[in-house]
């Protein structure tokens, strides 16, 4: 498997940068993970997202959304708003999110 970043979408478009501390406790987190990227991708105006988290702890997820309608539609989505409130519960020791507007956008593939 190749890992490659998002690639660059025309502008504008939004992202959603959502920082996060885990806490100890993973019982169900993958098959929610798991259930959560499936569900995103079936939202029209979704473009992507990228995942990362340090060897301290500090996870950071990006993802992408053609317009606001495409933001709002996976924030109101029930399932995502069961998973956010067992986030808070139990997953999640701190996070936070910020939405940004993107006004510029570029990308680089090395060829061979």
């Amino acid at each position: 498997m190749t890992i490659k970043p998002v690639p660059a979408f025309e502008p504008p478009y939004l992202m959603a940068v959502f920082s996060s501390v885990r806490t100890a406790d993973d019982s169900g987190y993958p098959e929610t993970f798991a259930r959560m990227d499936e569900l995103v991708r079936e939202i029209p105006g979704f473009l992507g997202y990228e995942s990362a988290r340090t060897p301290g702890g500090l996870g950071i997820t990006v993802g992408y959304f053609r317009d606001h309608d495409a933001l709002a539609r996976w924030r109101q989505d029930l399932e995502h708003q069961a998973a956010m409130k067992r986030g808070r519960a139990d997953w999640y020791e701190s996070y936070t999110l910020h939405i940004a507007s993107v006004e510029r956008s570029h990308g680089f593939e090395r060829n061979g």
